[in-house]
């Protein structure tokens, strides 16, 4: 859509300060801006030739600026200049010689040319001047433009999908990453939200079972002028700038305004195939950085609003999140904003849900995390936002941001005890036995005080940040070279094993090792309670080569290469396999917690059972005994206590799970007593590249569960 002429005097309406933002009602834009700081306040529109026309702002309400142009329609370029204090050790820093991009931008153009025209310090100095006015130079032609979009789009028959928590299998997703090199997908459609949309992706996902795609940051970022000069990207977004726009770089349509309907399109296409859209969104921080970063909306806009300051010298930051800033959570304009960015996803562009980055940040009232802060307050009683999936990362980087277990009914977490404890048992860490069990039951010592089921657990091993779940069992070092920071970024303590050689060999029994380790920690994933998460490519093997923190690697290291779908079809065989088992099998995602009680009175059987591999019960010094590698647990599916949707009662095989995390064969007992089972049949041994298995044995017969390896015994008789 070309870029519409701006006349050149516009009729200018006062219009509403409600919405904030460019609204487009089908006969003209309403332009809705607030500014606490500012003076005076000039909309700019941008025209074919890139010259702005400006058009004071005469309406001011609470402190938001507005106009409505009946001649503007979508396409229009646009964007703000705020005239106000330059005070920066008080706060303030505005610079009208800045063109500052919409917050609620729907849409953004062009490109960021990186020198003196974007900052409002001298760069030769390379200091915030704390006095003495900015150098004042233009950034026009220098930044990126604001687009006034189309809102209307034919959703046709879209439903929302909404899955159960407790029947959902989430895949953690890179829009490019994902496409990029798939051979199936048009070439012009690669690294695009229309590729991710494509048959072939999407057969793919239907064939793991999953129920929801969650994406990585997809709202409108910026590539570090840093990364830039070393010749890289940042390729994970997470250095939002727009948080009501998608990111136009993965739009196949280049036309002004086009991602946004491709955006729609594509989570269309997903609804039809019953497949959740999740976003990965960063509400913690902004693009903008630290002191000595880029001005491009915020600071510009309203620094003390915006923005967490440093007390006592306001020219600088908190900053919670290691990126250079934090957003003002407890302003309410900048509530608002994140809130309305919210509703906007669910209600105009249809997604289901959200995951949200470094979480604990925006709990922060003062310091402190606090679970009952204004934002929690905001979303619990929202009747949008408290309607749809709610994922936290519970931690940030500040003093007490570790904060698993400690977010609202509502919402669901990131279980970070999960990964670790997960890691740490079948690399064959000593004592890890008992918080294994709290781990693959739930997490009830975590979710359950604060009235949360099971699913309030996601259940991780990977994900984007850190190794791949082929890199966990293949390297004890990460190997972060190619990022230019000699080594020293990403975690060190990786809680990997990488079964004998660091790094690729052509050992056959290191590889059929390393094959095996990963077929047990997906199955452990499958069988455990909670609500599991899958991070892209790792069903085929996907290697980033030790890189455990490719941020900035948007290239073939952390692209997936789908040629692995042959070269480890048996992973891919076995992790579809093992989803669907979890799909049919209701005992392995209950809706409430095991008790671990008499399911009738004078019956021993119970809902769940620990068992030695002796076949008897676990005494509480079994848990502390040797170095806690051998364990049986009994999953009693007459014992669900949940009902279905339809209030019917859920019944369910019973099984056997034999854990091996030693290095030797571990000769299991079929337990003897009656209440367990007289026969027992293997549907699943991870000691078979495909999990398959012809096992059949009796009560008190041995079982002999081979090294580093999962057996999965259902009662027959």
């Amino acid at each position: 859509m070309p870029t519409p002429e701006p006349a050149s005097t516009p009729t200018v309406w006062p219009g509403s300060s409600y919405p904030l933002g460019a609204t487009y009602d089908g006969a003209g834009t309403n332009f809705s801006l607030f500014s606490e700081v500012a003076d005076r306040v000039e909309l700019c529109l941008i025209g074919k030739d890139g010259r702005e026309h400006r058009i004071e702002l005469e309406e001011v309400d609470g402190y938001v600026w507005h106009c409505y142009l009946p001649t503007v329609t979508p396409g229009q370029r646009y964007g703000y200049r705020v005239h106000g204090p330059w005070s920066p050790s008080s706060g303030h820093r505005c610079d009208p010689s800045k063109l500052l991009l919409d917050p609620y931008g729907k849409s953004f153009h062009g490109e960021f040319q990186f020198g003196q025209a974007l900052y409002s310090y001298d760069l030769r100095a390379d200091d915030l001047a704390s006095g003495g006015e900015p150098p004042r130079v233009d950034s026009l032609g220098h930044t990126m433009t604001s687009v006034v979009i189309n809102p209307f789009f034919q959703w046709g028959s879209d439903r929302a999908p909404r899955t159960p928590y407790h029947e959902t299998v989430i895949y953690e997703a890179h829009v490019k990453g994902m496409t990029q090199a798939h051979p199936g997908v048009p070439e012009e459609l690669r690294g695009t939200y229309a590729g991710l949309a494509h048959p072939v992706i999407i057969d793919h996902l239907k064939s793991l079972n999953v129920t929801a795609i969650e994406l990585m940051p997809v709202h409108q970022f910026l590539h570090d002028h840093r990364l830039l000069e070393l010749g890289l990207r940042n390729y994970w977004g997470y250095n939002t700038f727009g948080f009501f726009a998608p990111h136009h770089q993965y739009a196949a349509s280049k036309h002004a305004g086009g991602a946004v309907a491709e955006f729609k399109t594509m989570v269309r296409a997903f609804h039809e195939a019953g497949i959740e859209v999740i976003l990965d969104v960063v509400y913690n921080h902004t693009a903008e950085g630290n002191h000595l970063g880029p001005t491009i909306n915020f600071r510009g806009i309203d620094n003390a609003a915006y923005y967490r300051l440093l007390d006592g010298d306001n020219r600088y930051y908190k900053d919670f999140t290691g990126t250079g800033n934090s957003l003002n959570a407890r302003h309410p304009h900048t509530l608002q904003l994140i809130m309305d960015s919210l509703r906007y996803w669910v209600l105009d562009m249809h997604v289901d849900g959200f995951r949200f980055d470094l979480a604990a940040t925006l709990a922060r009232e003062f310091y402190d995390v606090d679970r009952l802060s204004a934002f929690f307050d905001l979303v619990q009683q929202d009747p949008v936002i408290s309607q749809v999936k709610l994922i936290a990362e519970p931690w940030d980087i500040g003093e007490g941001g570790y904060q698993v277990g400690n977010f609202p009914g509502l919402w669901t977490e990131w279980n970070g005890k999960y990964r670790d404890t997960v890691r740490d048992y079948w690399r064959g860490e000593p004592a890890t036995l008992g918080e294994f069990a709290s781990r693959l039951t739930g997490s009830s010592d975590l979710y359950e005080a604060t009235g949360r089921r099971p699913s309030a657990s996601i259940n991780f091993v990977t994900c984007h940040d850190g190794f791949t779940l082929n890199d966990l069992v293949s390297y004890n070092e990460k190997h972060n070279e190619a990022n230019g920071e000699d080594n020293r970024d990403g975690e060190s303590h990786n809680r990997s094993w990488n079964c004998g050689v660091e790094g690729p060999t052509e050992d056959r029994l290191i590889l059929d090792l390393r094959a095996k380790q990963m077929r047990n920690i997906m199955g452990t994933l499958m069988l455990s309670q909670g609500t599991p998460m899958i991070a892209h490519g790792d069903e085929i093997g996907r290697t980033q080569r030790g890189n455990n923190n490719v941020y900035c690697q948007d290239s073939e290291l952390s692209w997936m290469d789908w040629s692995l779908c042959q070269t480890n079809a048996d992973l891919l065989e076995f992790t579809r396999k093992v989803v669907k088992f979890r799909k049919d099998h209701p005992v392995f995602r209950r809706r409430r917690f095991f008790e671990g009680k008499p399911i009738r009175t004078g019956t021993e059987a119970r809902d769940i059972a620990w068992l030695t591999p002796a076949g008897n019960e676990m005494a509480a010094e079994d848990w502390e005994t040797g170095l806690g590698q051998c364990v049986a647990v009994f999953l009693n599916g007459q014992a669900i206590p949940a009902p279905n949707e339809r209030g019917e009662r859920v019944v369910d095989d019973s099984f056997l799970l034999c854990f091996n995390s030693h290095d030797e064969v571990e000769d299991f007992v079929a337990p003897r007593a009656d209440h367990y089972a007289r026969q027992w049949t293997a549907d699943l041994d991870t000691a078979d590249p495909t999990g398959s298995t012809e096992l059949v044995v009796a009560a008190g017969e041995k079982i002999s569960v081979q090294p580093r390896s999962l057996l999965v015994l259902r009662k027959t008789a």
